[in-house]
């Protein structure tokens, strides 16, 4: 089991959740997050004074899948969030220990799936 955290563009976020469903992937958490990268952000004039801007505004996709669903997960993001250009995102991919459902008790893969 891992869980897939994704930081994406905002105006992706619905490329990347059409990519996913038709990957069958439909069980996403969606945060918005704010950082900076390779960006380093921008300036901005506010009242005729300059101030820099250098946490952009992004969005968080966390994704629990199992094993067999890592790389076509992986792979869907890509699709959906891809421009080629500097700010595109990144995607952690970190180890689950232990999943629970609440509702049932299930446990391990059948608790994700």
């Amino acid at each position: 089991m891992k869980l897939i955290v994704a930081y994406i563009q905002p105006e992706k976020l619905n490329a990347v959740k059409q990519e996913l469903f038709k990957d069958e992937i439909h069980k996403i958490s969606v945060t918005n997050a704010m950082g900076c990268g390779q960006q380093m952000g921008y300036t901005e004039t506010y009242r005729g004074v300059d101030m820099e801007v250098n946490l952009l505004k992004k969005v968080r996709i966390e994704i629990a899948v199992t094993t067999a669903f890592v790389q076509p997960t992986i792979d869907a993001i890509i699709r959906g969030a891809r421009t080629g250009e500097i700010g595109d995102g990144k995607i952690f991919i970190l180890p689950i220990e232990e999943a629970i459902r609440i509702r049932s008790g299930e446990k391990g893969d059948a608790a994700i799936g």
